[in-house]
């Protein structure tokens, strides 16, 4: 009998690859599965004076498609909504913000930054 896979440790694991990347890129991590009313958003980095909100998609094939396709506006709205809420908390309005996707798909990692915006 075949174990189930846990979705969660899965997940965990894209996004500590994710986090390893960007932080070989020269980026800080603020904050991992940052949640606040209305979404989630996997990793916040520092990219100079830049904060920067990630999407984390990972995909064992392109079977349902990219991983960067499932960003939908939905998605980007409730990071939107997540974002703001933190920039509030962290006195950082004023400051620049983008949204990144980090996609891994058959093992490989694809970085997008400025991915959308809202």
């Amino acid at each position: 009998m075949q174990k189930p896979i846990n979705r969660h440790a899965v997940g965990n694991q894209g996004e500590d690859r994710a986090a390893a990347y960007l932080e070989g890129m020269g980026m800080v991590c603020l904050a991992r599965n940052l949640r606040r009313s209305g979404g989630e958003v996997d990793l916040v980095m520092r990219d100079g004076a830049c904060t920067v909100f990630v999407e984390v998609k990972l995909r064992a094939n392109d079977r349902f498609g990219l991983g960067r396709e499932a960003v939908t506006i939905r998605k980007q709205r409730r990071m939107g909504l997540v974002a703001a809420q933190y920039l509030a908390e962290k006195g950082l309005t004023q400051a620049p913000a983008r949204f990144d996707v980090v996609e891994i798909q058959a093992g490989q990692l694809r970085h997008i930054p400025n991915a959308f915006s809202l």
